[in-house]
């Protein structure tokens, strides 16, 4: 039962399994989380401080709850805040806390599994046995010390502020917490702040991390026993894999780093066990200082046991400058040897199967010193691990790099040739090993019919030139013949002895009977020695050879160290686009560090295993893509000459031309250069297409679709800066910069589609897809983060549907109020057609300025926009002015309730008001009076009531031109989609006005997306009124008709008719611009219900009857100048909202109206 601690059938190895296959996944979920910390728990800039320092909270919290509450409550738009804050974080916040949750219970099942074995549970175990056994051994050792490896990883990747800052904020957001089975307390004591900092420089807190550690009692024999294991034992049998004694601390160095670890959790040996600390130096730390802990985490041991005595006293000797400098030059030696060895084996042609399967020691041996010296060279000359403020480690760094005579370069370039000389070798391997077999069995059956032919020969039957007969010979042979069928390929031992033996009979009979006379007898034994000779060396072909190379290969350590080596990388591809097919073999070398943190959880069956090995693969794909990146980067340096060269030097040839001009056109000089760069491009990607489809992990990696990836990304980040830096304005500069720049920014973009058609053929990629895909998203993501500026719940980067990760959008800084380009594109528009400063002219869709009447942009723009941003501009610019429009209507209600609902004297007025003029179909006498009391009563309202009407109705006119620019260009681009569109369109009103009226006839159901969809299209083609759209939902609002009338009547004085521009304003001093006031209104009534509409209009229609019946008592009866104001409010509100002309006829008798034209 001891032999199989794994089986399934075994509890108690399952337990543990689980476990340790637990923690792997815990430490593979922290590193994933550690990159999505939302920056505002930082704190870090003074905007954040001010904002949400009143409502994120670390453990001070907790001293009085209530306190911070109730300073919470007071402020109601904290509240908001914080009730804002919670929705948009609680998601990441949550899994924050699973993830600390899963620590805590990670350290309280082992606790209860060491406590199971103590008390029995587990019949036949004790701490004791378990720790005999090789597989318990190494997973008790593995359980202790992945939990420290938690502990630390936490403190580095998430900072103590920062935890407690989310631990408090999920306290109190979250409903979890006051669930009995709910440990927060045990988590909030074990994650609090422990005051370290993985900033450079930073001072480490006194007894880190062994207070740490400590926050959680372990059982101290466990800990106990394990170290003396770790000390002792060679736990996961590693030296066999590295013979020589030279190389023992780098075959017991995953050991080291366990034992590295758990020493915290028992500091005293740190800190006075004199001997122990020796030993374990002596054993492990004797040539190395620098260690990596877990998947390249670096530590420093000088640095690490500098507050511990024992610890430093012992590290000393290995410290002392003498012995730095010998370890330094020993490897330089080696270095400069094995480098020479693997080019030399490197070369074409050199490595055969016959030479490898003569020379496997020697070549595991070559392999064993290229990694070794990679591994210690790497490591001690590493930034990380090297605190530049600490003279000591300085020193020691300096000296490594004087006598190892250290070039990056030149280590790469052994690493390189490392992994290149592994794969060739572990391919042959693999493929010798899946023929073995079969070639075995053919080199007997050759043998054997060699011997039986000879002894054809020697029966006199077979006429072999001058051979006698001879039975003994015949029958020797036959025997031998025999032997060789007889040899058995399972029982490889004795197979291999007996061959010998037949080898040496073979050699024997040529000498003793004079066969060297006779060539071809001699030939033939020849062959069959050779045969034999195969069968022993295809026996030797043993799996034990590839894990050896597994385990000697291993580059776990520098899973963050090769980071330092990628400008290396990127300048070598530069410079030969073909190095690519090399770099495959390193990152498959690099791949192998998956094996590490999998094995275990592959062993447990767990369900993790898919969603850790996606995190590390997608982890090292993202670093292959990283490096890769230079081919995109230098294909775009390219194309940018091209751009030049096509756009400024290269004139386009006419279609008839005289021939004395064709030098000129010929222009050779620049037709090669194009001709050169476009050569050098198509070389690059060639580089890249020559990696085969590579398994990096688990994640399948295409060239061809690294490629694009990588060219999208180029494309994404020139694109989106050229966006940002295109659209920056200055508002005080006179006239407009929005023309000059939208042209500008236009040539630009025009530039980088065009070089990108020119360029597809040659790189083979589909461009204009590419282009419009990924144009499409910048514009739509930057369109999406403006927006958020109007939402509560904000779309995180990574929830958007437009941000990715292989090919992100960058985000640059705002300049101004607006987070992007197209809010300050937005805004830009919006001030210089500002209804205060300019007038708009319907006929002509022209604003003009009002003091200098001079055009100051027109449905020109929208064009313009259309060209240098497509359809996908002008769509999101329109998604942008609906928030925006929301917003306005949400501000002027908030007015209406303060300034009008809140007012005794306004509301007073309004009341005596509407008693005048009830019934609202009489006349009403003595109008002038009545009216204009009213008015000058309300006076003090009208200024900010006419600028929230006029800024939505500004937006209204250009959401209408943008819908203009759009279905305009629809029409013409794309003709089939326009006319499909619209007759879907009118076929589903038709169908549902039918169903309205019939409700048996079919609608489209709750759950069917048909019309939310058809409603995208339509918009972006254009087939929209934005007049007709409800943009907010609204409750009954008293007196809403007779104040929006009230308003009316008092801006008419400042309004004069113009026969040839309809309505204007009076003076420019006392702004008021028409279409957008009419719009402004039509929009608001909009939002609520009709008949609010028909008594406004009701009003209106009062309004006229008595005035013109009051005029109508003078000698010349003229219409007065209100009059034919509100009269042409009536005919304006009829024709934008496409009403029928009765509904205006209601309220006021046609003669009026016929009069009133005939009078303009």
């Amino acid at each position: 039962m001891m032999l199989d601690f794994l089986a399934e059938n075994n509890l108690c190895g399952q337990a543990i399994l689980r476990i340790v296959s637990c923690g792997n996944a815990i430490i593979a979920e922290l590193l994933r989380l550690s990159e999505f910390i939302p920056a505002v728990f930082r704190l870090k800039d003074r905007a954040d401080q001010q904002k949400y320092g009143d409502i994120i909270f670390d453990f001070s919290y907790f001293k009085g709850p209530e306190l911070w509450e109730s300073k919470l409550e007071a402020k109601p738009e904290l509240q908001d805040l914080d009730e804002e804050f919670r929705e948009n974080n609680i998601e990441i916040v949550t899994r924050f806390y699973l993830a600390f949750q899963s620590v805590h219970k990670y350290i309280v099942d082992l606790n209860r599994y060491l406590d199971d074995l103590n008390e029995g549970v587990y019949i036949q175990h004790t701490l004791e046995t378990v720790l005999l056994n090789e597989d318990g051994k190494q997973l008790l050792c593995e359980a202790l010390y992945l939990y420290g490896v938690m502990l630390l990883v936490i403190d580095q990747k998430i900072e103590g502020e920062v935890r407690e800052r989310m631990l408090v904020s999920y306290y109190r957001y979250s409903a979890a917490r006051s669930s009995a089975d709910s440990n927060m307390d045990d988590i909030c004591k074990l994650l609090r702040s422990t005051g370290y900092s993985s900033q450079p420089g930073a001072k480490r807190p006194p007894n880190y991390p062994e207070s740490y550690f400590q926050r959680v009692p372990i059982n101290e024999s466990f800990i106990n026993m394990v170290i003396g294991r770790l000390r002792s034992d060679d736990i996961y049998n590693q030296v066999s894999a590295y013979p020589l004694p030279e190389h023992r601390s780098t075959a017991l160095a995953n050991q080291a780093a366990m034992l590295y670890v758990i020493l915290y959790f028992e500091p005293s040996i740190l800190h006075t066990h004199q001997a122990k600390m020796r030993e374990i130096v002596d054993k492990y730390f004797p040539d190395n200082w620098v260690i990596s802990i877990y998947m390249g985490i670096t530590v420093n041991l000088a640095d690490a046991w500098e507050p511990y005595k024992a610890a430093k006293t012992a590290l000393n000797n290995t410290l002392d400058l003498s012995n730095v400098r010998e370890q330094a030059s020993r490897y330089a030696t080696v270095g400069e040897r094995v480098r020479a060895q693997v080019q030399q084996f490197l070369k074409e042609g050199y490595l055969r199967e016959e030479m490898v399967l003569d020379n496997i020691p020697k070549l595991l041996n070559c392999l064993r010193d290229c990694n070794v010296s990679i591994r210690w060279l790497m490591l001690h000359t590493a930034d990380l691990a090297c605190d530049s403020n600490n003279k000591r480690l300085r020193q020691i760094k300096d000296q490594i790099l004087t006598d190892s005579r250290y070039n990056p370069k030149i280590l790469f370039q052994l690493l390189l040739d490392t992994a290149q000389f592994e794969f060739i070798l572990k391919e042959m391997f693999k493929q010798m090993l899946s023929e073995k077999q079969a070639k075995w069995e053919h080199y007997k059956k050759e043998g054997s019919e060699r011997m039986t032919e000879l002894a054809d020969v020697f029966s006199g039957v077979k006429p072999l030139t001058r051979v006698e007969k001879n039975e003994n010979l015949q029958a020797w042979f036959r025997e031998i013949s025999k032997q060789i069928l007889s040899l058995n390929y399972d029982d490889s031992t004795a197979a291999g002895r007996k061959t010998v033996q037949l080898i040496q009979a073979l050699e024997e009979v040529q000498e003793f009977h004079q066969l060297e006379s006779n060539l071809q007898v001699c030939q033939f034994l020849a062959d069959t020695r050779k045969f034999l000779h195969q069968m022993i060396r295809t026996i030797n072909i043993k799996e034990e050879v590839l894990i050896t190379m597994q385990i000697v290969g291993d580059l776990s350590f520098a899973w963050q160290l090769i980071d330092s080596f990628t400008s290396i990388m990127q300048e070598s591809i530069r410079v030969n686009p073909s190095m690519v097919t090399k770099l495959r073999a390193t990152f498959l070398k690099l791949a192998s560090a998956l094996d590490l943190p999998l094995l275990r959880i592959n062993q447990a069956n767990s369900p993790d295993l898919l969603s850790v090995s996606q995190y590390y693969s997608g982890e090292l794909v993202s670093y292959v893509r990283k490096v890769l990146q230079i081919i995109p980067e230098s294909m775009f340096t390219s194309l940018l000459k091209i751009i030049k060269l096509q756009t400024h030097d290269i004139i386009e040839v006419p279609t008839r031309l005289d021939k004395d001009k064709l030098r000129d056109y010929a222009q050779l000089g620049p037709r090669y250069e194009v001709a050169k760069l476009t050569h050098a491009i198509s070389i690059f990607t060639e580089g890249i297409l020559m990696m085969k489809t590579t398994l990096v992990g688990i994640i399948k990696v295409d060239p061809k679709q690294l490629l694009e990836d990588g060219i999208r990304k180029e494309l994404v980040k020139r694109v989106a800066f050229a966006l940002h830096r295109g659209l920056i304005f200055n508002p005080r500069a006179k006239p407009s910069e929005l023309m000059p720049k939208l042209k500008e920014l236009g040539a630009t973009m025009d530039g980088f589609h065009r070089s990108f058609e020119y360029i597809q053929d040659y790189v083979n990629i589909y461009g204009l897809k590419i282009w419009q895909e990924e144009v499409s998203r910048i514009i739509n993501y930057n369109v999406e983060q403006e927006c958020n500026n109007f939402l509560r719940t904000k779309i995180q980067d990574w929830q958007s549907m437009y941000q990715s990760t292989h090919i992100p959008i960058p985000k640059f800084t705002p300049v101004d109020e607006s987070v992007t380009f197209i809010g300050r594109l937005c805004r830009e528009i919006l001030r210089i057609t500002d209804p205060k400063m300019t007038c708009h002219i319907d006929q002509l869709n022209t604003w003009y300025d009002m003091k200098t009447h001079q055009e100051v942009t027109s449905s020109r723009l929208f064009s313009e926009i259309q060209t240098t941003l497509g359809t996908f501009g002008l769509n999101g610019l329109d998604r942008l002015l609906c928030f925006m429009i929301v917003k306005e209507l949400q501000n002027f209600l908030s007015m209406f309730q303060k300034i009008i609902l809140r007012d005794r004297t306004v509301q007073d007025t309004l009341k005596t008001l509407m008693n005048a003029v009830s019934p609202l179909k009489s006349i009403v006498a003595n109008s002038n009076k009545i009216y204009f009391s009213a008015i000058a009563k309300t006076q003090k309202i009208w200024t900010a009531y006419l600028e929230a009407i006029m800024k939505v109705g500004q937006m209204q006119i250009l959401r209408q031109q943008i819908a203009n620019e759009l279905n305009y260009s629809c029409r013409f681009d794309s003709k089939h989609l326009a006319a499909a569109l619209e007759n879907l369109n009118k076929a589903l009103l038709a169908d549902i006005e039918a169903h309205y009226q019939d409700p048996s006839l079919p609608y489209p159901k709750e759950d069917n997306t048909l019309l939310y969809e058809i409603t995208a299209y339509l918009e972006a083609a254009g087939i929209h009124n934005p007049l007709n759209k409800i943009y907010i939902t609204t409750k009954r609002l008293p007196y809403f008709p007779v104040v929006n009338f009230l308003f009316l009547i008092a801006q008419l004085p400042k309004l004069q008719y113009n026969k040839n521009l309809g309505m204007v304003c009076r003076k420019p001093a006392d702004p008021v611009d028409w279409p957008p006031l009419v719009l402004g209104l039509l929009t608001l009534l909009k939002q609520f219900h009709s008949r609010y509409t028909e008594q406004f209009l009701a009003l209106i229609g009062q309004f006229i009857r008595s005035t013109v019946e009051q005029c109508t008592s003078q000698k010349i009866p003229e219409m007065p100048a209100d009059v034919v104001g509100a009269l042409l409010f009536l005919e304006d509100y009829v024709r934008y909202t496409k009403l029928p002309r009765r509904v205006a006829e209601a309220h006021v008798p046609n003669f009026i109206f016929d009069e009133f034209r005939t009078a303009l």
